[in-house]
């Protein structure tokens, strides 16, 4: 249903926007956002304290089926490894590199709820 569709990517789109401003609020300096590489794509690339954090966002309107970090499986991890080597390539990134996953419950300001898993994952060989 294109519908649902266009709903849950829109969610998605508004969770990140969150997630970005959690991160400034924290003394994070974005360095992009939604950055793709093929058909994979970095949700947002971020600095702090001279680490490159690459942060997987995962957008629920409520948790009653499962947690969102829950919904990052091995599969999401290898795609995100793939694009994050490329990303770091392309960058020359020379800095201690940690993965983080944002979790939002919510769907709109006065309803939401942030949980931020700092090094989530590892790096896995893809």
């Amino acid at each position: 249903n294109n519908r649902i569709m266009a709903a849950h990517n829109e969610l998605g789109r508004w969770g990140e926007i969150k997630a970005a401003e959690y991160l400034q609020q924290k003394g994070y300096v974005i360095l992009h956002r939604d950055w793709k590489y093929k058909r994979r794509d970095l949700d947002i690339v971020a600095f702090k304290d001279d680490t490159c954090v690459i942060v997987e966002v995962k957008t629920r309107a409520d948790a009653y089926i499962m947690a969102p970090e829950m919904a990052v499986d091995r599969q999401k991890v290898r795609s995100i490894m793939v694009a994050a080597n490329a990303y770091i390539k392309l960058y020359r990134i020379d800095k201690d590199i940690r993965f983080d996953i944002i979790s939002i419950v919510g769907s709109n300001e006065n309803d939401i709820s942030i949980n931020h898993i700092e090094d989530a994952f590892l790096p896995i060989p893809y």
